[in-house]
């Protein structure tokens, strides 16, 4: 197993469902900067028309974790399906894993005075099939899935649809896929010229190889 969610940011009305339901799922702590899951929001013009651009993010939970890889008590750690982790009770906040990872996605908790994160809910996982973003996404834009499962909705869609990922050259190899949209003129105005665009066919080697490599390394 190899756990893993594709984006259809396009379908995003930044409701603010996904985030309220992970906060109830999760107990995270409140605060608008306490957050395991947020909507990005990045504004602009052409010829003179004002846009927005929404890109739902979290934890990309890296093949390549750089998290994982600085933390000097192993308290960031990858358990079994791919999900990044971090156990409160050895963390000594030395924001080592904040500040390696590419996309902001980790904070201090508070009330348990360590990093806290996203982790795919995987407490609900085997009960639920899958997250509480998802479950709540009124617009269907979460797909949540295993990525080594080839009859998966999530590797049905991914063979289906072109797919970029966030800070692609940092080589962390997240496992969050932005889908292309199928508007043109969205695509053209959220996707930048340098962004590399993918598809199953070509991502699947490079994926299955790094996950061989690391994945001797997860804790069952």
């Amino acid at each position: 197993m190899n756990y893993a969610m594709a984006l259809n940011y396009q379908n995003c009305i930044n409701c603010k469902a996904c985030e309220t339901a992970c906060k109830e799922e999760n107990g995270v702590q409140l605060g608008a900067h306490k957050q395991r899951i947020w909507v990005g929001a990045v504004e602009g013009t052409i010829f003179g028309k004002p846009y927005m651009n929404l890109y739902p993010s979290q934890c990309n939970h890296c093949i390549n974790a750089p998290c994982v890889n600085v933390c000097p008590t192993h308290a960031s750690h990858v358990v079994a399906g791919g999900i990044v982790k971090v156990d409160p009770s050895m963390c000594i906040l030395c924001k080592g894993c904040m500040e390696a990872c590419p996309y902001d996605a980790r904070f201090i908790d508070d009330t348990m005075v360590a990093v806290d994160k996203c982790t795919f809910c995987d407490h609900r996982i085997e009960e639920y099939g899958t997250t509480a973003c998802q479950a709540t996404c009124p617009t269907k834009v979460r797909l949540f899935g295993d990525l080594d499962d080839e009859e998966s909705d999530l590797v049905q869609l991914l063979k289906t649809k072109r797919f970029f990922f966030q800070k692609e050259k940092s080589g962390t190899l997240p496992k969050l896929f932005y889908i292309v949209p199928d508007d043109e003129h969205y695509a053209k105005q959220s996707i930048s010229h340098d962004t590399i665009i993918h598809t199953w066919d070509d991502f699947k080697p490079v994926y299955n190889y790094a996950r061989d490599l690391r994945s001797i390394e997860w804790k069952r």
